[in-house]
Formats: C-alpha cells, sequence, structure tokens
C-alpha cells in the first residue's frame, strides 16, 4: 500500500503560480510512476503530467506544456507539480496517484479516465484561480 497526501492548493490570481506537493508513505516510493490529474465538478478526470519511476520521461496535456512542471524526490519521498502563468481554467481538484508497473508514461492516457491504471491516489487539493 501507498498512502499519496497532496498539499499547496489554494486561491491565487491569474497569472500567479502554486506549487503542489505529493507526500507518500508505505511501500517504496522510487518505484513508483507519479502522475498529477485534475477534475472539475460534473467533469471527467484528466490527465496533467506524469513522470516516470526514475524521473528521466515525463508527460505534459497539451493544455499545460510550458507553464506546468513535474518533478520528484525519492530521497524524500515527494513528487510536486509547480504551476506558473496560472488561468482560470485550471481551477480544479488535483489528484496525486502512483503506480508501480513502469508502464510507458502514455499508456496510462491511453488506458482513460477515471483512474487511468493508476493504482494509488491521494484525496485531492483545491486549486481556484481568479479572473
Amino acid at each position: 500500500q501507498v498512502q499519496l497526501v497532496e498539499s499547496g492548493g489554494g486561491l491565487v490570481q491569474a497569472g500567479g503560480s502554486l506549487r503542489l506537493s505529493c507526500a507518500a508513505s508505505g511501500r517504496t516510493f522510487n518505484i513508483f510512476d507519479v502522475g498529477w490529474f485534475r477534475q472539475a465538478p460534473g467533469k471527467e478526470r484528466e490527465v496533467v503530467a506524469i513522470i516516470s519511476w526514475n524521473s528521466d520521461k515525463t508527460y505534459y496535456a497539451d493544455s499545460v506544456k510550458g507553464r506546468f512542471t513535474i518533478s520528484r524526490d525519492n530521497a524524500e519521498n515527494t513528487a510536486a507539480l509547480q504551476m506558473n502563468s496560472l488561468k482560470p481554467e485550471d481551477t480544479d481538484l488535483y489528484y496525486c496517484a502512483a503506480d508501480p508497473r513502469a508502464y510507458d508514461l502514455g499508456t496510462y492516457v491511453r488506458v482513460g479516465g477515471p483512474d487511468y491504471d493508476m493504482d494509488y491516489w491521494g484525496k485531492g487539493t483545491t486549486v481556484t484561480v481568479s479572473s
């Protein structure tokens, strides 16, 4: 089992920045691919970014490319999502998720929602971007 806890959400003005963190406990985190996902009320959960277990591969949704950066620190059992140039349409509940199967990152995207074949999920942190 892996427990994931997100933090760092909040209210920010358009154009601002937030850094989300995901703290993991339980099984060895450094073998897990980690992803950030988001979901608005009444909408499907969507992929934001995914990073491989050893940080050598990343995937970003087109809507966040160039603005968001995913990273991880296996020594600290954490992952992060740096979000810059935030837009009102980035307002969502953001989830951290992890999976130990070391897929090609595109596989998670092709599997699709709601779980994208990620085995472990946090409870989410809310990001609100005001215009």
